[in-house]
Protein backbone atom coordinates (compact mmCIF):
# COMPACT_ATOMS: atom_id res chain seq x y z
CA UNK A 1 0.00 0.00 0.00
CA UNK A 2 1.20 3.33 -1.00
CA UNK A 3 1.13 5.96 1.40
CA UNK A 4 0.43 9.58 1.24
CA UNK A 5 3.32 12.09 -0.24
CA UNK A 6 7.30 10.01 -0.49
CA UNK A 7 6.34 8.10 2.60
CA UNK A 8 6.33 3.77 1.97
CA UNK A 9 6.48 1.02 4.77
CA UNK A 10 9.62 0.43 4.16
CA UNK A 11 10.85 4.57 4.58
CA UNK A 12 8.44 4.64 7.81
CA UNK A 13 10.50 1.39 9.18
CA UNK A 14 14.05 3.13 8.17
CA UNK A 15 12.82 6.07 10.03
CA UNK A 16 11.05 3.96 13.51
CA UNK A 17 14.25 2.13 13.11
CA UNK A 18 17.21 5.13 13.23
CA UNK A 19 14.63 6.79 15.85
CA UNK A 20 15.13 3.76 18.04
CA UNK A 21 18.96 3.36 17.32
CA UNK A 22 19.05 6.91 18.68
CA UNK A 23 17.09 6.23 21.44
CA UNK A 24 20.12 3.64 22.03
CA UNK A 25 22.35 6.47 22.36
CA UNK A 26 20.11 8.87 24.37
CA UNK A 27 19.37 6.16 26.74
CA UNK A 28 23.15 5.41 27.46
CA UNK A 29 23.78 9.08 27.86
CA UNK A 30 21.16 9.06 30.17
CA UNK A 31 22.75 6.31 32.00
CA UNK A 32 25.70 7.82 31.89
CA UNK A 33 24.28 11.39 33.33
CA UNK A 34 25.20 13.03 30.33
CA UNK A 35 23.84 16.84 29.98
CA UNK A 36 20.64 16.97 27.54
CA UNK A 37 21.56 13.02 27.32
CA UNK A 38 18.51 12.45 24.49
CA UNK A 39 19.85 14.62 22.32
CA UNK A 40 23.25 14.04 22.84
CA UNK A 41 23.28 10.32 23.17
CA UNK A 42 20.99 10.78 19.92
CA UNK A 43 23.25 12.97 18.11
CA UNK A 44 26.54 11.11 18.81
CA UNK A 45 25.76 7.55 18.24
CA UNK A 46 23.61 8.65 14.49
CA UNK A 47 26.86 10.65 13.36
CA UNK A 48 29.16 7.69 13.75
CA UNK A 49 26.92 6.15 12.21
CA UNK A 50 26.41 7.67 8.80
CA UNK A 51 29.09 8.81 8.33
CA UNK A 52 30.23 4.97 8.62
CA UNK A 53 28.12 4.71 5.95
CA UNK A 54 25.04 3.05 7.74
CA UNK A 55 21.86 3.54 5.91
CA UNK A 56 19.85 5.35 8.53
CA UNK A 57 16.90 7.57 7.75
CA UNK A 58 16.34 11.11 9.16
CA UNK A 59 13.10 11.47 10.80
CA UNK A 60 11.85 14.08 7.69
CA UNK A 61 8.53 15.79 8.87
CA UNK A 62 8.21 14.14 11.80
CA UNK A 63 11.11 17.27 13.18
CA UNK A 64 8.69 19.50 12.02
CA UNK A 65 5.59 18.37 13.99
CA UNK A 66 8.39 18.08 17.20
CA UNK A 67 9.43 21.64 16.40
CA UNK A 68 5.25 22.67 16.61
CA UNK A 69 5.24 20.96 20.03
CA UNK A 70 8.55 22.94 20.88
CA UNK A 71 6.91 26.48 19.97
CA UNK A 72 4.04 25.21 22.58
CA UNK A 73 6.69 24.96 25.04
CA UNK A 74 7.55 27.84 24.77
CA UNK A 75 5.07 29.52 24.58
CA UNK A 76 4.23 28.21 28.31
CA UNK A 77 7.50 30.19 29.67
CA UNK A 78 5.86 33.44 28.86
CA UNK A 79 3.91 34.61 32.22
CA UNK A 80 2.37 38.15 32.79
CA UNK A 81 4.94 39.20 34.61
CA UNK A 82 7.26 38.64 31.42
CA UNK A 83 5.65 42.76 30.45
CA UNK A 84 7.87 44.10 33.53
CA UNK A 85 11.21 42.53 32.53
CA UNK A 86 11.01 43.14 28.65
CA UNK A 87 11.07 46.59 29.51
CA UNK A 88 14.92 45.75 30.66
CA UNK A 89 15.67 44.02 27.75
CA UNK A 90 15.92 46.55 24.91
CA UNK A 91 20.04 46.93 25.03
CA UNK A 92 20.13 43.13 25.23
CA UNK A 93 18.20 42.76 22.54
CA UNK A 94 20.26 45.25 20.52
CA UNK A 95 23.50 43.77 21.32
CA UNK A 96 22.64 40.52 19.59
CA UNK A 97 21.38 42.08 16.22
CA UNK A 98 25.06 44.36 16.68
CA UNK A 99 26.92 40.82 17.73
CA UNK A 100 25.00 38.74 14.85
CA UNK A 101 25.86 41.17 12.26
CA UNK A 102 29.39 42.40 13.32
CA UNK A 103 30.63 38.78 13.59
CA UNK A 104 28.79 37.13 11.04
CA UNK A 105 30.17 39.81 8.74
CA UNK A 106 33.83 39.18 9.49
CA UNK A 107 33.25 35.05 9.05
CA UNK A 108 31.96 35.50 5.65
CA UNK A 109 35.07 38.06 5.15
CA UNK A 110 37.34 35.22 6.20
CA UNK A 111 35.53 32.05 4.76
CA UNK A 112 35.03 34.47 1.41
CA UNK A 113 38.85 35.10 1.26
CA UNK A 114 40.71 32.37 2.58
CA UNK A 115 38.49 29.55 1.30
CA UNK A 116 37.25 28.20 -2.12
CA UNK A 117 33.80 28.52 -1.01
CA UNK A 118 32.78 31.92 -2.80
CA UNK A 119 31.05 34.53 -1.71
CA UNK A 120 27.65 32.73 -2.16
CA UNK A 121 28.28 29.33 0.13
CA UNK A 122 30.31 31.74 2.57
CA UNK A 123 27.55 34.45 2.91
CA UNK A 124 24.65 32.08 3.31
CA UNK A 125 26.30 29.55 5.04
CA UNK A 126 28.16 31.99 7.97
CA UNK A 127 24.24 33.05 8.95
CA UNK A 128 24.05 32.07 13.08
CA UNK A 129 20.44 30.36 12.13
CA UNK A 130 18.16 29.63 9.78
CA UNK A 131 19.20 26.37 7.98
CA UNK A 132 16.31 25.68 5.56
CA UNK A 133 15.69 29.06 4.61
CA UNK A 134 19.41 30.41 4.17
CA UNK A 135 19.84 26.60 2.18
CA UNK A 136 17.07 27.89 -0.05
CA UNK A 137 18.43 31.26 -0.61
CA UNK A 138 22.11 29.94 -1.36
CA UNK A 139 19.84 28.06 -4.46
CA UNK A 140 18.38 30.14 -5.58
CA UNK A 141 21.65 32.19 -6.06
CA UNK A 142 23.06 29.30 -7.55
CA UNK A 143 24.88 28.12 -4.45
CA UNK A 144 26.01 24.56 -3.35
CA UNK A 145 22.90 23.18 -1.16
CA UNK A 146 24.78 20.54 0.39
CA UNK A 147 27.83 22.74 1.27
CA UNK A 148 25.89 24.63 2.91
CA UNK A 149 23.38 22.51 4.80
CA UNK A 150 26.65 20.83 5.86
CA UNK A 151 28.39 24.25 7.40
CA UNK A 152 25.27 24.66 8.76
CA UNK A 153 24.56 21.38 10.54
CA UNK A 154 28.29 21.41 11.51
CA UNK A 155 27.86 24.32 13.63
CA UNK A 156 24.44 23.47 15.19
CA UNK A 157 25.82 19.73 15.86
CA UNK A 158 28.87 21.37 17.87
CA UNK A 159 27.09 24.41 19.77
CA UNK A 160 24.27 21.43 20.04
CA UNK A 161 27.55 19.64 21.88
CA UNK A 162 29.06 22.46 23.58
CA UNK A 163 26.96 24.54 25.33
CA UNK A 164 25.55 21.48 27.70
CA UNK A 165 28.90 20.33 28.69
CA UNK A 166 30.29 23.78 29.61
CA UNK A 167 27.19 24.23 31.33
CA UNK A 168 27.83 20.88 33.10
CA UNK A 169 31.83 21.07 34.35
CA UNK A 170 31.38 25.30 34.83
CA UNK A 171 28.09 25.92 36.33
CA UNK A 172 27.54 21.97 37.61
CA UNK A 173 24.46 21.92 35.74
CA UNK A 174 23.25 17.96 36.15
CA UNK A 175 20.65 16.39 34.27
CA UNK A 176 17.50 16.33 36.01
CA UNK A 177 14.64 13.89 36.21
CA UNK A 178 12.46 16.46 34.85
CA UNK A 179 12.73 19.72 33.30
CA UNK A 180 11.67 22.49 35.34
CA UNK A 181 8.33 23.89 34.58
CA UNK A 182 6.90 20.39 32.86
CA UNK A 183 4.29 17.96 34.39
CA UNK A 184 3.44 14.30 33.99
CA UNK A 185 1.29 13.62 31.59
CA UNK A 186 -1.66 12.24 34.33
CA UNK A 187 -1.16 15.91 36.09
CA UNK A 188 -2.52 18.14 33.11
CA UNK A 189 -6.03 18.16 32.64
CA UNK A 190 -8.11 17.47 29.87
CA UNK A 191 -9.19 20.98 28.83
CA UNK A 192 -5.37 22.60 29.10
CA UNK A 193 -4.29 19.80 26.93
CA UNK A 194 -7.15 20.54 24.92
CA UNK A 195 -5.89 23.93 24.52
CA UNK A 196 -2.10 23.21 24.06
CA UNK A 197 -3.18 20.98 21.17
CA UNK A 198 -5.02 23.91 19.70
CA UNK A 199 -2.42 25.78 19.89
CA UNK A 200 0.26 23.48 18.48
CA UNK A 201 -2.65 22.58 15.48
CA UNK A 202 -4.40 26.49 14.67
CA UNK A 203 -0.94 27.91 15.33
CA UNK A 204 0.58 25.94 12.71
CA UNK A 205 -1.69 26.54 10.14
CA UNK A 206 -2.28 29.70 10.71
CA UNK A 207 1.26 30.93 10.89
CA UNK A 208 1.66 29.21 7.34
CA UNK A 209 -1.48 30.72 6.07
CA UNK A 210 -0.24 34.35 7.13
CA UNK A 211 3.22 33.20 6.36
CA UNK A 212 4.84 33.93 9.32
CA UNK A 213 8.62 33.68 9.03
CA UNK A 214 9.61 29.84 11.01
CA UNK A 215 5.80 29.49 11.37
CA UNK A 216 5.93 25.94 12.83
CA UNK A 217 7.90 27.32 15.91
CA UNK A 218 6.37 31.23 15.98
CA UNK A 219 2.86 30.48 15.16
CA UNK A 220 2.31 27.30 18.50
CA UNK A 221 4.54 30.59 20.14
CA UNK A 222 2.54 33.23 19.95
CA UNK A 223 -0.86 31.26 20.85
CA UNK A 224 0.83 29.46 23.68
CA UNK A 225 2.28 32.73 25.28
CA UNK A 226 -1.34 34.49 24.28
CA UNK A 227 -2.96 31.84 27.00
CA UNK A 228 -0.59 31.40 29.36
CA UNK A 229 0.40 35.51 29.73
CA UNK A 230 -3.74 36.21 29.65
CA UNK A 231 -4.01 33.41 32.81
CA UNK A 232 -6.38 31.32 30.74
CA UNK A 233 -4.18 28.06 31.37
CA UNK A 234 -0.58 27.37 32.90
CA UNK A 235 -0.01 24.39 32.00
CA UNK A 236 3.13 22.96 30.67
CA UNK A 237 4.20 20.16 27.90
CA UNK A 238 4.45 17.08 29.50
CA UNK A 239 8.56 15.57 30.27
CA UNK A 240 8.13 12.62 28.18
CA UNK A 241 7.23 15.03 25.30
CA UNK A 242 10.55 17.11 25.65
CA UNK A 243 12.55 14.00 26.00
CA UNK A 244 10.69 12.58 22.62
CA UNK A 245 11.93 16.25 21.45
CA UNK A 246 15.53 15.88 22.13
CA UNK A 247 15.44 12.36 20.55
CA UNK A 248 14.27 13.59 16.86
CA UNK A 249 16.20 17.13 17.02
CA UNK A 250 19.17 15.05 17.84
CA UNK A 251 18.46 12.17 15.78
CA UNK A 252 17.73 14.55 12.84
CA UNK A 253 21.24 16.80 13.36
CA UNK A 254 23.34 13.00 13.01
CA UNK A 255 21.69 12.18 9.98
CA UNK A 256 22.40 15.47 8.12
CA UNK A 257 25.68 13.88 7.59
CA UNK A 258 24.24 10.70 5.65
CA UNK A 259 26.16 9.58 2.54
CA UNK A 260 28.85 12.50 3.88
CA UNK A 261 32.65 11.05 3.22
CA UNK A 262 34.94 12.82 5.62
CA UNK A 263 37.80 12.68 3.45
CA UNK A 264 36.10 14.42 0.56
CA UNK A 265 34.28 16.55 3.31
CA UNK A 266 37.17 17.56 4.95
CA UNK A 267 37.99 20.58 4.70
CA UNK A 268 34.34 22.24 4.84
CA UNK A 269 34.47 20.42 8.38
CA UNK A 270 37.46 22.13 9.74
CA UNK A 271 36.32 25.88 8.29
CA UNK A 272 32.97 25.15 9.79
CA UNK A 273 34.41 24.00 13.18
CA UNK A 274 36.79 27.41 13.15
CA UNK A 275 33.96 28.97 12.29
CA UNK A 276 31.46 28.40 15.55
CA UNK A 277 34.47 28.40 17.38
CA UNK A 278 34.63 31.84 16.96
CA UNK A 279 31.24 32.48 17.04
CA UNK A 280 31.37 31.01 20.69
CA UNK A 281 34.27 32.83 21.67
CA UNK A 282 32.29 36.04 20.53
CA UNK A 283 29.20 35.02 22.11
CA UNK A 284 31.20 34.73 25.68
CA UNK A 285 33.03 38.26 24.81
CA UNK A 286 30.05 39.73 24.28
CA UNK A 287 27.69 37.87 26.91
CA UNK A 288 30.53 39.23 29.54
CA UNK A 289 30.46 42.79 28.31
CA UNK A 290 26.99 42.97 28.57
CA UNK A 291 26.87 41.07 32.03
CA UNK A 292 29.41 43.93 33.67
CA UNK A 293 26.93 46.68 31.89
CA UNK A 294 23.48 45.33 32.94
CA UNK A 295 24.48 42.78 35.46
CA UNK A 296 22.83 40.26 33.66
CA UNK A 297 23.86 36.80 34.81
CA UNK A 298 26.98 35.61 32.45
CA UNK A 299 25.48 31.83 32.13
CA UNK A 300 21.74 33.59 30.61
CA UNK A 301 23.43 35.84 28.77
CA UNK A 302 25.93 33.17 26.37
CA UNK A 303 23.51 31.17 26.16
CA UNK A 304 21.36 33.91 24.49
CA UNK A 305 24.27 35.02 22.06
CA UNK A 306 25.32 31.32 21.33
CA UNK A 307 24.71 30.39 17.65
CA UNK A 308 22.66 27.52 17.96
CA UNK A 309 19.47 27.34 15.62
CA UNK A 310 16.06 28.54 18.25
CA UNK A 311 14.80 24.80 18.07
CA UNK A 312 18.33 23.59 19.83
CA UNK A 313 18.86 26.92 21.65
CA UNK A 314 15.16 27.30 23.73
CA UNK A 315 14.98 23.31 23.93
CA UNK A 316 18.40 23.94 26.00
CA UNK A 317 17.26 26.50 27.78
CA UNK A 318 14.05 24.63 29.04
CA UNK A 319 16.46 21.58 29.62
CA UNK A 320 18.72 23.73 31.60
CA UNK A 321 16.41 25.49 33.21
CA UNK A 322 17.69 29.33 32.20
CA UNK A 323 15.54 32.29 31.87
CA UNK A 324 13.14 30.68 28.83
CA UNK A 325 11.48 33.83 27.93
CA UNK A 326 14.27 35.76 27.76
CA UNK A 327 16.32 33.11 26.10
CA UNK A 328 13.46 32.38 23.68
CA UNK A 329 12.97 35.93 22.69
CA UNK A 330 16.03 36.93 21.88
CA UNK A 331 16.89 33.57 19.61
CA UNK A 332 13.56 34.40 18.20
CA UNK A 333 14.31 38.34 17.60
CA UNK A 334 17.74 36.94 15.93
CA UNK A 335 16.07 34.41 14.03
CA UNK A 336 13.89 36.87 12.99
CA UNK A 337 16.54 39.45 11.98
CA UNK A 338 18.04 37.23 10.13
CA UNK A 339 15.23 35.99 7.88
CA UNK A 340 14.61 39.48 6.69
CA UNK A 341 18.15 41.12 6.67
CA UNK A 342 20.03 38.64 4.99
CA UNK A 343 18.34 38.85 1.78
CA UNK A 344 18.93 42.35 1.91
CA UNK A 345 21.54 42.63 2.39
CA UNK A 346 22.57 39.80 -0.41
CA UNK A 347 20.49 41.58 -2.71
CA UNK A 348 22.73 44.57 -2.41
CA UNK A 349 25.64 42.96 -2.46
CA UNK A 350 25.35 40.42 -5.36
CA UNK A 351 25.85 42.72 -8.11
CA UNK A 352 29.36 43.78 -6.89
CA UNK A 353 30.03 40.15 -7.62
CA UNK A 354 28.23 39.72 -10.86
CA UNK A 355 25.20 37.33 -9.35
CA UNK A 356 22.43 37.50 -10.38
CA UNK A 357 19.70 34.85 -9.02
CA UNK A 358 19.56 30.91 -9.99
CA UNK A 359 23.29 31.98 -12.13
CA UNK A 360 25.00 29.03 -12.36
CA UNK A 361 28.53 30.31 -12.77
CA UNK A 362 28.34 33.11 -10.26
CA UNK A 363 31.64 31.08 -8.39
CA UNK A 364 33.59 31.62 -11.94
CA UNK A 365 33.02 35.82 -11.21
CA UNK A 366 33.79 35.90 -7.82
Amino acid sequence: MKLPGSLTPRIILKIGATLLFGAVGGYTANYLTLPMPWLIGALLITLVAALSGAPLQGPGKLRMYMTTVLGVMLGSGFTPEIFEQITHWPISLMMVLLYTIAVGGLIVFCLNTFTKFGIVNSFFGAAPGGLVEMVLLAKEYGGDERLVTLMHSIRLMLTVITIPFFYRFYYDYTPAARAAGTEAHSEIALIDAALLICCAVVGYWGGKFIKLPAYQVFGPLFLSAALHISGITNAQIPNDMIVLAQLVFGTALGCQFVGISLRDVSKTIIASAMMTAFYLLMAAVFAYGLGQVSGLPFKTLFLTFSPGGLPEMTLISLSLNIDIAFVTTHHATRVAFLFFIVPVLFFWIAPRFGITPRSKDHEKKT
